[in-house]
């Protein structure tokens, strides 16, 4: 089961500063079917609730934290509790951060900053400013961007994948076993960067006769760096074409025509990426392609989570 680390009240605890929740139905009930939650708040932390609210205010590139009518400088209090709850999700065995948006802490890049009484823009809060910082190439989103298909898609891959290293990370003892990771993830890597692809490959392949460790670190580092990146359509496209090269020997003339049809109408966004990839995948069973079958591709997380089903889920 992956572990997550959630902003408190969109797992429904009523923290916000006046007294409410903000549940997220996504995250609480479906994602909450595979995942466990760390939750965290540095604002209920430093002031209970409710509380007042708070702002941030630039002062000779000093992040200064004042409350929004006492006008109290509050900053030392809300960087100790900072400090505490990102203490407390370094202790957990996360894959992964969900954010809520436009929060004074937890915005990622929706977080109003103002000099004087002037907004000054949007930026990352001081929470999502600080898990980015020690969370390198992590998965960290934020609840209102996830509202975008294309964005939860990718993120929610991203999520499966990165869990998918850790646990490779913690039992690996054979190089058999680093072939077998790369092998299933050759198309999912491919659709976010073919060069990264075959950089992972040279990786494996050791032919400076590195240390075993010194390997795995390298490929995971690489390997995080590029499920990171955003797949595009006509990136996955490719990844498609490439797919029924591993058919071709199989198919019958109306089968053919049947698969890149679905294919050029998911390249122009007249159907969704699920209906080529079910077809993918029941050609593959038919035909029993195993190597298809094995790739992460096809199911980088549960079905039921339905992420293929919109038109807007490429770009």
């Amino acid at each position: 089961m992956l572990k997550i680390a959630v902003s408190a009240c969109l797992l429904g605890e009523p923290i916000r500063y006046d007294k409410t929740a903000q549940r997220d139905r996504f995250i609480t009930d479906k994602l909450g079917k595979y995942a466990s939650f760390v939750p965290f708040c540095p604002e209920h932390l430093a002031f209970g609730t409710p509380r007042e609210t708070i702002r941030i205010v630039l002062e000779d590139e000093r992040k200064k934290v004042i409350t929004v009518f006492s006008k109290d400088d509050v900053t030392e209090a809300i960087n100790e509790a900072v400090a505490h709850e990102l203490h407390k999700i370094q202790n957990e065995p996360i894959c992964g951060i969900i954010l809520k948006s436009k929060s004074p802490s937890f915005g990622l890049g929706s977080t109003k900053y103002y000099h004087e009484q002037m907004s000054e823009g949007k930026k990352d809060g001081l929470f999502a400013l600080t898990c980015k910082a020690h969370f390198v190439d992590f998965p960290i989103e934020e609840e209102a961007r996830l509202i975008d298909p294309w964005l939860r898609e990718n993120f929610i891959m991203q999520l499966f994948a990165y869990h998918e290293s850790m646990n490779l990370e913690k039992s690996i003892h054979k190089v058999s076993e680093l072939i077998a990771f790369h092998t299933a993830y050759k198309f999912l890597l491919q659709s976010k960067h073919e060069k990264n692809y075959r950089l992972l490959g040279n990786i494996v392949a050791n032919h400076e006769q590195k240390p075993f460790s010194e390997v795995i670190q390298a490929y995971l580092a690489l390997f995080r760096k590029t499920i990171a990146l955003k797949s595009k359509i006509s990136k996955t496209v490719n990844v498609l074409e490439h797919m029924v090269g591993f058919l071709k020997n199989h198919l019958d003339t109306e089968e053919k025509k049947t698969l890149h049809q679905f294919i050029k109408e998911f390249q122009e966004e007249s159907v969704p990426l699920i209906a080529v990839m079910n077809t993918i995948e029941f050609l593959a069973k038919k035909y029993t392609v195993h190597y298809l079958l094995e790739q992460r591709f096809l199911n980088p997380y549960p079905k039921d989570l339905a992420l293929r089903s919109s038109i807007q889920v490429g770009k």
